[in-house]
C-alpha cells in the first residue's frame, strides 16, 4: 500500500511517501509562510523523488491535531481534496503521536511531545519510549508550560517547538530536542497512516475532523 503523509499542524509543513511501513521519500518546508502555497510543491517534490505518480497513491494520511487551527484546516482540506478526486482512503494521525516518533529517546525514557499553543499554553502528551516505538501514557491536553513541567519524570525527553519557546520553564526538567532537527516528518505520518489503515481506521474523506483540544479563537456565532 502506498501512503502519502501530510503534516501541517505546526509552522513546519511536512510531506512523506511510504510503501507499507517503508519510507520512500519525504521533505519539509520549515520556513513556510503559507501552508496552502507550499503544500502542493512539497507533494510534487516528494512524488518526484520517489519516482511515483499521484495516481499510484492508495491512501492519504494527515496529521489531525492538536496544533495550529489554520494549519490543521489547510492540511485536512488538501488531503480531502486529493482523496475525493482520486477515490482514496483517508486516515487521521494524531499530531503529538507522530511527533513522539522523532524524539530519539532511549527505552525507559519518557517522551513529552509538546507544541506551542499560544496564549501561554502548550499542547502536550506523554509517551513511554519502547523498543517498538512510543506508547501513549496520557491523552492530548492544553495546559500551562509550568503545569506540564511539574508532571515530567526525571528521565524525560521533550520534543516539539514548545521546548524552545518555553526553554526557561523546561530547562533542567527534560532533555530538549532542537526543533530544527526534531521536527514533524511526513514519512512518519505516512507510516503511522499505513498502520492505521491496515487496522481498519480509514474513513470517507468528509468524515474526518481536526482534533483541536482547545476551542478555536474564532467561531461562527450561534443562531438564536
Amino acid at each position: 500500500m502506498i501512503v502519502l503523509g501530510i503534516d501541517t499542524a505546526t509552522w513546519t509543513a511536512a510531506v512523506g511517501l511510504a510503501r507499507d511501513d517503508v519510507v520512500l521519500a519525504e521533505d519539509t518546508d520549515r520556513e513556510s509562510r503559507s501552508h496552502a502555497a507550499s503544500l502542493p510543491a512539497l507533494v510534487e517534490r516528494v512524488l518526484r523523488d520517489a519516482g511515483i505518480a499521484l495516481d499510484a497513491v492508495e491512501t492519504i494520511a494527515v496529521s489531525i491535531g492538536p496544533g495550529s487551527f489554520t494549519g490543521l484546516r489547510v492540511g485536512l482540506a488538501y488531503a480531502q481534496g486529493i482523496a475525493f478526486a482520486g477515490g482514496l482512503r483517508l486516515v487521521g494521525v494524531p499530531t503529538l503521536e507522530a511527533l513522539a516518533w522523532v524524539a530519539d529517546a532511549a527505552a525507559g525514557e519518557t517522551i513529552c511531545a509538546a507544541i506551542d499553543a499560544r496564549k501561554r499554553e502548550v499542547y502536550a502528551a506523554l509517551f513511554a519510549a519502547e523498543r517498538d516505538g512510543p506508547r501513549r501514557l496520557t491523552p492530548d491536553a492544553a495546559l500551562a508550560p509550568a503545569a506540564l513541567a511539574a508532571q515530567l519524570p526525571a528521565a524525560s525527553v521533550l520534543v516539539g517547538d514548545a521546548g524552545e519557546v518555553y526553554r526557561d520553564v523546561f530547562h533542567g526538567r527534560a532533555s530538549i530536542r532542537p526543533f530544527a532537527t526534531h521536527h514533524p516528518r511526513g514519512g512518519i505520518v505516512a507510516r503511522l497512516g499505513w498502520t492505521r489503515a491496515v487496522a481498519g481506521a480509514a474513513v470517507p474523506p468528509g468524515a474526518l475532523e481536526p482534533v483541536y483540544v482547545r476551542a478555536p479563537d474564532a467561531a461562527l456565532p450561534r443562531s438564536r
